[in-house]
């Protein structure tokens, strides 16, 4: 069973910046994993997506800001955030998934996040707190 632990949230001021976990029970390379956020009463939105190839993609509003990256070694993702702003407060999710899939690869390759129904696999979360 593939069980994904993340950490590293908390509460910080406006322009401060956070590194998010992820440790995942399985071997990291060979997955393909994402990580999401969700604010009260919006939708799950996908931040950023990494492909076992290194590929990343990103949402448009996260670009710049956001970092997504993989130690295999440790098989923990990772997402650094920095110029945090109050709109970045949710709950943020790491995902996974081990199929293939052609449209959620040309979608990373193409810059992008693909849409949650691609991944299988989800953590409890790890709550961002931004105040302004």
């Amino acid at each position: 069973q593939v069980q994904l632990v993340e950490s590293g949230g908390g509460s910080v001021q406006a322009g401060g910046s956070l590194r998010l976990s992820c440790v995942a029970s399985v071997y990291t390379t060979m997955y393909q994993m994402a990580w999401f956020r969700q604010a009260p009463g919006n939708e799950r939105e996908g931040v950023a997506a990494i492909e076992t190839d290194g590929s990343t993609g990103y949402s448009d509003s996260m670009k710049g800001r956001f970092t997504i990256s993989k130690d295999n070694a440790k098989n923990t993702l990772y997402l650094q955030i920095n110029s945090l702003k109050p709109e970045d407060t949710a709950m943020y999710y790491c995902a996974a998934v081990n199929s293939y899939s052609s449209a959620r690869r040309r979608q990373v390759a193409a810059g992008q996040v693909p849409h949650r129904s691609f991944y299988d696999y989800w953590g409890q979360g790890t709550q961002v707190t931004v105040s302004s």
